[in-house]
């Protein structure tokens, strides 16, 4: 089983992520509940013990999915990461809450969902600018102290907002957005990463699925991919077109698009873990067909020049509550 360290916690990570966005309806629509056990359970006789999901994901509804799976393996060899932002109102709406008590409700809430004791990853799932950042990590540190949970990180903060947080508590990890599509994050938060041996786990490596090489241009999408610009028109099509160019250099290496894609991402040194977005078993498997596989360098620009394309207009897609 590939194994690598995520960062400075130590932790001893598969390389990939089982993620649970996809348990979200309010983005992919409902998705079928047994799918999603037998595929969270594949993952770990594939070799993958990190496991990523959110409050935010389905209301809870992906945390008790999750929990629910894990019953029946080893928990000393789980990695599990949640994350916490929102306060959620009983009408289904929601909004920016790290207080202190708020965040230690959460944090209760998520452990019972789970049905662990521990949190082995808590990341702040955004940036919070009206609770101080010594009060979160104050809060942080009295639930490590509890046992509750292990190590901090954030995800979906800029370098300077990560930076900021580091400077209140012993934050190791970062997930942020990213892909062979939209990599900017290549020319600050990388480099800081790596320089201070933080864990990164990325997420939407396959850029939403497209990158997996499944689609030729002409489909059409019913979840939030519909309002999506990489998901309409002529660019649509020809970014599809360009990921089916990489078949060829795909076959040479025995593996499949999504996996040469994978691959390639996995290569950057400053990442540590891709958690990829799973609604089936197939696709866990697939997935899970990238461990241990590496590219030429020769090769691994060759995708990246491949996949060179405009940026598309910055939108606010991301996972927690901002829409």
């Amino acid at each position: 089983m590939e194994r690598v360290v995520f960062g400075r916690s130590g932790l001893s990570v598969s390389p990939i992520a089982f993620g649970t966005w996809q348990l979200s309806p309010r983005f992919w629509g409902d998705q079928s509940k047994e799918d999603a056990l037998a595929a969270m359970r594949l993952a770990f006789d594939r070799g993958i013990n990190f496991y990523d999901t959110a409050d935010a994901y389905g209301d809870g509804y992906a945390e008790e999915v999750l929990g629910e799976a894990i019953q029946d393996m080893p928990r000393e060899e789980l990695v599990i990461c949640t994350k916490f932002f929102n306060h959620f109102n009983p009408d289904a709406s929601r909004y920016p809450d790290l207080s202190p008590a708020y965040l230690r409700e959460r944090c209760e809430a998520s452990l019972k969902r789970l049905r662990i004791e521990t949190i082995d990853v808590a990341l702040l799932h955004f940036y919070d600018q009206l609770t101080p950042l010594a009060d979160v990590a104050g809060t942080l540190e009295q639930l490590r102290q509890e046992g509750k949970v292990r190590f901090i990180g954030v995800s979906n903060h800029t370098v300077e907002q990560f930076r900021a947080q580091r400077l209140h508590g012993p934050y190791c990890a970062v997930q942020p957005p990213y892909s062979l599509l939209a990599h900017e994050i290549e020319d600050d938060l990388l480099p800081y990463c790596e320089a201070e041996n933080i864990g990164v786990m990325i997420y939407s490596p396959l850029h939403k699925g497209l990158l997996t090489g499944k689609y030729q241009g002409t489909e059409a999408f019913t979840d939030f991919r519909q309002h999506h610009p990489d998901f309409q028109g002529e660019r649509f099509k020809s970014i599809c077109q360009a990921v089916q160019s990489l078949k060829p250099l795909a076959e040479k290496y025995g593996l499949t698009i999504y996996q040469l894609v994978l691959t390639a991402t996995l290569m950057h040194p400053a990442i540590h873990v891709a958690a990829c977005g799973i609604k089936s078993p197939e696709q866990i498997a697939d997935a899970a067909g990238a461990l241990g596989k590496s590219l030429s360098r020769e090769d691994y620009y060759a995708v990246r020049k491949a996949l060179e394309i405009a940026p598309a207009p910055k939108i606010s897609d991301a996972k927690g509550a901002k829409k």
